[in-house]
């Protein structure tokens, strides 16, 4: 993998097992918007588009500093995906077609509070209407920056109550927003231990906060934490569970029980008949 300069940013070469649209666009994250196969979005308090031209990756409105320093970790190009598919696809036939189906998809190491956040107002909510909070969240208490907004510090939310965030249109969901950011402003739950304490201590230093459950403190392990033996089970993976591999469990998936549920989560979104 080596990153050039380029006139708008910067152009990566040798990237393999990674598809934008199943990776930026799969629920893992909800601040991107595809456009003619161009992704732009905001991570980190940086704004880029992202885009593929099938052997090289281009990111523009960045520096090859940054992209050492923040993408290459976000997009998870440094771990052998290939390698994780190989073993993984062992555990089950119909793991091995998930897997084979979508080999683009990456898990995204995103910041850990925005994460946590996010699929706090997750909960009972579909990809359109999350994304739509979110970017009333973010011009409502996000700093600006040049022409976008970044996501909410949890101690700028922290100092608000449930009624003033009204604007977001969140409904129930504003008070356990609340709850999390006074809890992680002020250290009561600490974000950072959670990456590398046992992953049922950090489960459960998560499910602290009020209306965080076992499925939103996995989506944050995974997505924002990196710990890829997280596995979030929603309504939709409890089917596939039940339908595609009756005689398991979560537990059942190994180290890398995340990625597999990725492939798994994306397998069956795009083979409804699979439930009928």
């Amino acid at each position: 993998m080596e990153c050039l300069k380029t006139e708008n940013g910067v152009k990566i070469t040798g990237v393999s097992d990674l598809d934008l649209a199943q990776t930026l666009d799969c629920g893992q994250s909800f601040r991107w918007v595809e456009n003619s196969g161009k992704f732009s979005g905001v991570a980190f308090r940086r704004k880029v588009i992202v885009y593929s031209d099938g052997e090289n990756l281009y990111i523009d409105n960045t520096t090859e500093e940054d992209f050492e320093n923040i993408w290459k970790n976000y997009l998870d190009l440094e771990l052998d995906y290939g390698k994780i598919r190989g073993q993984i696809s062992e555990i089950h036939p119909i793991l091995k077609e998930a897997c084979a189906y979508a080999p683009g998809i990456r898990i995204l190491r995103q910041e850990p509070w925005e994460a946590l956040c996010s699929f706090i107002i997750s909960q009972n909510n579909n990809i359109k209407r999350i994304k739509g909070i979110i970017e009333r969240l973010c011009e409502n208490f996000g700093e600006k920056i040049d022409d976008f907004y970044a996501f909410p510090t949890a101690e700028t939310l922290a100092s608000l109550s449930p009624e003033d965030l009204s604007p977001i249109r969140a409904g129930f969901r504003h008070k356990y927003i609340i709850d999390g950011a006074r809890k992680v402003a002020s250290g009561e739950v600490d974000l950072e231990k959670c990456r590398n304490i046992g992953y049922d201590e950090a489960r459960a230093e998560l499910m602290k906060i009020k209306g965080v459950g076992g499925k939103v403190a996995d989506c944050a392990l995974l997505f924002g934490l990196h710990r890829i033996e997280a596995f979030p089970v929603d309504v939709w993976m409890r089917r596939a569970l039940e339908k595609l591999f009756p005689n398991m469990t979560e537990n059942d998936f190994g180290d890398y029980a995340g990625i597999a549920q990725q492939y798994i989560f994306h397998y069956s979104r795009m083979h409804p008949e699979i439930f009928i």
